[in-house]
């Protein structure tokens, strides 16, 4: 029965466990849903672009122009963390066997590095204010800042249940809440520039929000950096899952196990296990069916198992990664 292979058992169902997680939480998304708010997301600060931009002009502010920049990049960020969530729910090809799955986790690496990038330009731009300050129309800019906090507050709120089921919309939530935090930062400033003329104010209070935002932006970088390079994504614990395995009877022992993030929601994993000589294939049948029951809470939804007959081919190969019960 030596290396069985049972690469037609791989299991492909997409679908997730509800119940019985205990502390682990489902990972389905509710993609009409999901699709509506980022819809809806982009639709309003594209509104809001346009009503910076005339304002900038009408006012002859740099501050509004420059945050109208900053948002029109936000609104490249969600367009392309709409488009990732849409080629992920498209059908395999010949070329492209598990779809385009992956595109997720690349929207989610791209919107990390544009978050840091707007977290640098704004800081930059805060330095360049307090070294030559600009007088600033307190009052208009507090108004338009004001309108910027309502947008993507109402906007972020449409993210927020969702936020810890997808690193796509985590990354368009932090935007958003992000563009409020800079939105409350500049309404302050406008207010205090009109009765006070501190224009410095407004530097001050940018590298204020920038700072909370890189702190905000770093776990979602880590997080996207994990994925792009094969790693465990972060709710998943390879300990339990081992011992998940482990536990199941009749299996002897287990190695060459890997685990990896098909997308932003959906995890893989390959693994040999090691049965006795006399495992019949009723029971080898029943074991994999087993392990991928008890995998699947844990967020695996996809599985490929390998059977092995005995613990000396293991011993060979893999001495120091070969786990054992």
């Amino acid at each position: 029965m030596a290396h069985q292979h049972s690469h037609h058992d791989h299991d492909h169902e997409s679908g997730h466990d509800h119940h019985g997680h205990g502390h682990h939480h489902s990972h389905q998304l509710d993609m009409t849903r999901t699709s509506r708010a980022f819809v809806i997301g982009i639709a309003l600060n594209v509104i809001f672009v346009l009503v910076e931009v005339a304002a900038g002009f009408i006012t002859g502010s740099l501050a509004l122009l420059t945050d109208a920049g900053h948002n029109l990049a936000d609104v490249a960020s969600l367009i392309i963390a709409l488009l990732a969530l849409k080629l992920a729910a498209a059908k395999p090809k010949a070329q492209y066997t598990y779809g385009y799955k992956k595109a997720t986790i690349l929207a989610a690496l791209v919107n990390a590095v544009i978050l840091l990038a707007a977290v640098g330009s704004i800081a930059y731009e805060a330095v360049e204010r307090m070294l030559t300050p600009v007088p600033v129309e307190g009052g208009v800019v507090a108004v338009v800042a004001g309108i910027g906090i309502v947008i993507n507050a109402v906007t972020a709120l449409l993210f927020f249940r969702d936020k810890d089921k997808d690193l796509n919309v985590k990354g368009a939530y932090l935007h958003l809440v992000a563009d409020a935090l800079v939105s409350v930062g500049v309404m302050v400033a406008g207010i205090a520039i009109t009765f006070t003329a501190w224009y410095w104010l407004d530097s001050v209070i940018s590298i204020v929000v920038a700072v909370i935002i890189f702190v905000g932006t770093w776990s979602l970088l880590k997080d996207t950096v994990r994925l792009s390079l094969d790693g465990v994504p972060q709710n998943i614990s390879v300990g339990e899952v081992t011992k998940k395995i482990l536990s199941v009877r009749g299996i002897m022992g287990i190695h060459h196990l890997h685990i990896w993030g098909l997308s932003t929601t959906q995890a893989a994993l390959t693994c040999h296990v090691v049965l006795h000589d006399e495992a019949s294939l009723a029971e080898v049948s029943r074991i994999k069916t087993d392990i991928r029951a008890g995998v699947k809470p844990l967020g695996i939804q996809h599985s490929t198992i390998e059977v092995e007959s005995n613990l000396e081919e293991c011993d060979d190969k893999e001495a120091d990664s070969c786990n054992r019960q």
